[in-house]
């Protein structure tokens, strides 16, 4: 089979998440692309992990930047080295990075090339994933809800992010779906052992059974930066 199909489906590449502070989006787009990456879209996000000492400050809701980047697997990853290195991840509060597989995306073509793998390439990979990213799609206004009840039970924040059009009847698109305005979607990175906890806690409280409440999904990660 062929590694591209009919309905544009690819192997060997990633997604790259950057979330970093506000006005730092465009360094690290540019420090990726100049490791080559082709491109990239910066959203903008709200901050959630909390501290006594920006409690004081009254600095705990600070504004982020998501850097969203989709690249070859090698790429990805001299990429993310190279963004972590220099805009400093490794300190608490300097940005977060990480990367997952990418199985069906569009608006490719500067990307694709000749040494791409087949699909049955992914059998003989063994994936041992330590991290998860759960994210939650809710009314706007029921974001904060979701944080709360995820670090009760047990995670250290998140990143919200707001969608955003010109009219109400308008749509943003964010990892192929479509995102009303009056939409948040929040993005919290846990370890794997956590997830099933959080996910259900989440599901329980924000009744997300219920018709029009949400939408939870979680996506394993393949590469992690900033995290502690």
């Amino acid at each position: 089979m062929s590694s591209l199909d009919s309905l544009g489906r690819f192997d060997g590449f990633e997604l790259i998440c950057c979330i970093v502070n506000c006005g730092q989006g465009s360094k690290a787009l540019k420090i990726a692309k100049q490791n080559g990456v082709k491109g990239g879209t910066i959203c903008i996000g709200r901050g959630t992990v909390k501290s006594r000492f920006l409690e004081i400050l009254g600095l705990t809701d600070k504004r982020k930047e998501i850097v969203i980047m989709i690249t070859e697997k090698e790429t990805a990853k001299k990429a993310m080295e190279a963004v972590s290195q220099q805009m400093a991840f490794q300190k608490p509060y300097h940005g977060i990075g990480f990367s997952f597989s990418v199985s069906n995306f569009i608006g490719t073509k500067n990307l694709v090339n000749n040494n791409i793998k087949s699909n049955g390439s992914k059998k003989n990979e063994v994936n041992q994933t330590m991290h998860n990213a759960i994210f939650t799609v809710v009314e706007r206004g029921r974001a904060e809800d979701v944080i709360e009840v995820a670090t009760k039970s047990g995670a250290r924040g998140g990143t919200i992010i707001n969608a955003r059009g010109s009219g109400i009847h308008e749509t943003d698109v964010f990892f192929s779906m479509a995102i009303e305005p009056e939409k948040e979607m929040v993005m919290i990175l846990v370890e794997s052992a956590m997830t099933e906890g959080i996910v259900n806690s989440i599901r329980e409280h924000l009744k997300i059974d219920e018709p029009g409440r949400g939408i939870v999904f979680v996506v394993d990660l393949n590469e992690t930066y900033g995290l502690y």
